[in-house]
């Protein structure tokens, strides 16, 4: 099939998360990156065999990054991704700590610097993470009022403070992407708006714009938040220069991007029509990752099989060309 070239500025990628956790992404107990039987990095061979058949260009890869791991695969990883001419952006992971409790904050602060740092070291530009908030916590409640405030206190204090230990001038390192998650992955930054007041905070502390807020659509379809409330505020952080990636997956099934039920393309436009939408990443997660039961415990819809007799590869790469076409069509309108 003939092949599709993107009409706007704004570059398409992917996050491997269709490769599992277990298995495809978190490394053994000596950081080492999973391979597959010829001893191939998981994540470069899938991205290989993606690259080769998709019919837009994927520009760049989100990837986690894991305390720990093993800085030979890294350089590894990094350098092959980079010989497929695919940028590589670290998803910095926090794990084991709440950073929201102050008693927890040189454990996250020490994490959240140790990923920096091997972004810098690898040429690494952008970072992301959701490390505002411990991930599926048994018997935690929403923290609200005067709690809410507390807890973007700490971490604007918890952010800001990696930064400066790490020290972001002259490290290459231009932007870090906040996400916040649904309800019941999260209890408290369970939406955009208040994802943004945390990181409208961190940016004034700092002195620079230098957090963003991610806006996944899936977390948005999610979220208390409608669509009108989501496309005002995407249209405020925008203006105030705070605008990040966008994550293209489908909200509760986390699979196929036609069970999205309308939010991306209504999210995607209103990033586009703002005039800062840089990147776009199409993201699905395997409906049977064991690293995932308690999501789907949390809620079925995530358990549900959406390939409709494609591999996961095939449901990856449509994704990619939905994406592709939406993106054009907003450039040929004179949305983006």
């Amino acid at each position: 099939m003939n092949p599709i070239q993107l009409k706007s500025n704004v570059r398409l990628g992917i996050v491997p998360t269709h490769l599992k956790f277990v298995g495809g992404l978190v490394p053994d107990e000596n950081g080492k990156i999973p391979r597959d039987e010829n001893g191939n990095l998981i994540v470069v061979a899938n991205l290989k065999n993606l690259t080769e058949r998709s019919r837009v260009k994927i520009s760049c890869v989100q990837i986690p990054y894991f305390p720990g791991l093993d800085d030979s695969d890294v350089a590894e990883l990094v350098k092959q991704c980079q010989q497929l001419n695919v940028e590589v952006q670290f998803i910095l992971m926090v794990g084991g700590a709440d950073p929201m409790e102050p008693a927890d904050e040189d454990k996250v602060v020490e994490m959240l610097v140790g990923g920096l740092k091997a972004a810098k070291k690898h040429g690494i530009e952008q970072v992301a993470s959701t490390s505002v908030e411990a991930w599926m916590q048994s018997g935690a409640t929403p923290k609200l009022g005067a709690e809410f405030d507390a807890a973007v206190a700490q971490n604007v204090k918890v952010h800001t403070r990696a930064t400066r230990e790490f020290g972001i001038s002259g490290s290459g390192v231009s932007a870090w992407h906040i996400e916040f998650l649904r309800g019941g992955e999260f209890q408290t930054f369970t939406d955009v708006g208040k994802i943004w007041t945390f990181v409208r905070r961190a940016n004034e502390e700092l002195g620079q714009p230098f957090f963003k807020v991610m806006i996944d659509a899936a977390h948005c379809g999610d979220s208390v938040l409608t669509i009108p409330e989501n496309e005002k505020l995407i249209e405020q952080i925008a203006a105030a220069g705070e605008l990040g990636i966008f994550h293209a997956s489908a909200k509760t099934t986390r699979g196929c991007l036609s069970t999205d039920d309308g939010w991306i393309g209504a999210l995607l436009a209103a990033c586009a029509k703002t005039g800062s939408l840089e990147m776009v990443f199409v993201e699905l997660f395997h409906h049977e990752d064991p690293a995932l039961e308690a999501l789907r415990a949390l809620d079925p819809g995530h358990g549900v099989d959406t390939t409709d007799g494609r591999s996961y590869d095939e449901t990856v790469l449509d994704g990619l060309v939905d994406v592709s076409r939406r993106l054009n069509n907003l450039k040929t309108r004179g949305i983006l």
